[in-house]
């Protein structure tokens, strides 16, 4: 399905780069299938050309008739502008896929074409390197095909899960948001590492292998993250002092706490921004 596509993101920043970069790496999207634009941004089109092989143009010399996939991946406050002059030049069929945190698939709709094909779409930065936890989110006018075609194309930069729009907020706030949390983490195992004695070459090395490891196992065992850990936990050995102290210092609340506020902060941005589109329509 994706051999024939060509696909355009309009928007150059550093999402459609992860996103690009996914795409190329998995093999399954040449570099000749893909355009990037924006408005006028000349130097950042021929950087990422030149890097990813793709085509840089600026958006006023793009030819929409011939693409099957236009990634919105503009910032969210010039959506608007965007939409109203995508509208112009695109049809109903043509799938248009957003990246744009707060932006609802039925602000989409009512600014494009009627029965236009639309799904929202949340990647994490892990993209670059095909490893993104990605959700997505039909529109209510979006055909069975046109979904497919969307989750194919995803899962060339990581895996792709199908959620209402409602559940996005606190899918940002566990996927979008967690590889900071992770690497908070890490560079906090790292600094204990370095003043154990350890390199911080080494150090570094043997905490993303402990990380890709733990979650190797979650991935190909049957078995619940809360069994894995008692599995590994014996009494009064060097795991249950490390948990002890963990739970003592309110690890398990903050690490919860990490992602309700994330979550509450996406949906507070989400409100903002459509607040914002609307009184700009209305002036």
């Amino acid at each position: 399905m994706l051999h024939d596509k060509k696909i355009v993101f309009l928007g150059a920043g550093s999402m459609a780069e992860a996103m690009i970069a996914g795409m190329v790496k998995s093999s399954n999207i040449v570099p000749e299938q893909i355009i990037v634009t924006n408005r006028s941004n000349e130097e950042r089109l021929a950087s990422l050309e030149a890097r990813y092989r793709v085509k840089g143009i600026k958006q006023s010399h793009l030819t929409f008739d011939d693409i099957d996939v236009f990634i919105l991946a503009m910032k969210p406050k010039d959506v608007s502008k965007a939409l109203q002059s995508l509208k112009n030049h695109i049809r109903s069929d043509q799938l248009i896929l957003s990246v744009l945190a707060g932006i609802t698939t039925t602000y989409l709709e009512e600014n494009l074409h009627k029965d236009q094909q639309v799904v929202r779409v949340m990647p994490n930065t892990s993209s670059m390197i095909g490893e993104s936890a990605t959700a997505i989110s039909p529109g209510l006018a979006t055909i069975d095909e046109s979904i497919q075609l969307a989750t194919q194309l995803l899962e060339c930069i990581g895996m792709v899960y199908t959620i209402e729009e409602k559940e996005m907020d606190i899918f940002t706030g566990i996927a979008g948001s967690g590889p900071a949390y992770f690497y908070y983490l890490m560079e906090h195992m790292e600094q204990q590492a370095l003043q154990g004695g350890l390199q911080k070459e080494v150090a570094r090395s043997i905490i993303s292998q402990t990380i890709l490891g733990a979650a190797k196992m979650i991935q190909e065992q049957a078995d619940s993250p809360t069994t894995l850990r008692e599995k590994v936990t014996s009494p009064n050995g060097t795991t249950a002092a490390g948990l002890n102290a963990l739970d003592e210092n309110g690890g398990g609340i903050a690490i919860m706490k990490a992602i309700e506020h994330a979550a509450k902060r996406s949906e507070e941005i989400s409100t903002q921004i459509q607040d914002s589109l609307l009184v700009s329509s209305t002036k």
